[in-house]
């Protein structure tokens, strides 16, 4: 495990609001790491590092290694609160993983190729239906994101799951159909039925107009 993924955090003895205050006035975060079978652990994380983790992205889906007063814990994140008015992180929910553990998570969706896309340079409008896709998998074989590639989606298409390459692993929650993940949809200027044929006692054609057209298991309260 790479070293940025590695905290350093202090086990705590007291709980409760009084004690989680104090804590985040000496810029320390509250936590707790549950699971496994074990009884929660109390600790404290230090502002600053957990703070640009979580603002860094993909924090949810990244193992963690947890060392608490030289003990190990190789943990997942599973929840987090923020404070309504500072955005201030109040405290961290952390599940203890191993190798055999099983996890539900949500893995982001990204777009790729973008600029190559028939639909969108046609003047398409990329829909996105689903940003995250939630599926089981083991802890250590999260990925970190799905990527969709758009160099042939033409106006009109829709991107479903199946045209994500799944590890063998990762199975989506969602099993009893093929799930949309987006569309390029056709902008209301663009459409046009051309299906009509001209009557030989129509009306003279009007002049054209053009239409325009998207808390967990030990947690502190604050």
């Amino acid at each position: 495990m790479s070293n940025e993924n590695k905290l350093d955090a202090q086990a705590r003895d007291r709980v409760g609001k009084g004690a989680a205050r104090e804590l985040r006035r000496n810029n320390m975060v509250p936590a707790v790491i549950y699971g496994d079978k074990k009884s929660p652990l109390a600790i404290a994380l230090p502002s600053k590092e957990i703070t640009l983790k979580i603002h860094a992205g993909g924090f949810m889906t990244t193992i963690l290694s947890i060392n608490v007063d030289g003990t190990e814990h190789s943990v997942l994140p599973k929840d987090y609160q923020m404070h309504p008015v500072s955005d201030r992180i109040t405290h961290v929910d952390l599940l203890r993983v191993s190798a055999k553990t099983e996890v539900t998570v949500e893995v982001p969706v990204h777009f790729e190729n973008e600029e190559n896309c028939p639909g969108l340079k046609a003047g398409g409008v990329l829909n996105v239906v689903r940003h995250t896709v939630e599926v089981n998998c083991p802890a250590n074989s999260i990925p970190e994101a799905f990527a969709v590639d758009l160099s042939e989606a033409e106006l009109g298409d829709s991107l479903n799951i199946s045209d994500v390459t799944l590890p063998d692993s990762v199975v989506p929650t969602i099993t009893d159909r093929d799930f949309t993940l987006a569309t390029i949809a056709t902008p209301a200027g663009l459409r046009s039925d051309g299906t009509e044929e001209e009557d030989d006692t129509a009306a003279p054609e009007a002049p054209e107009t053009e239409v325009t057209g998207q808390k967990a298991e030990g947690a502190d309260e604050e």
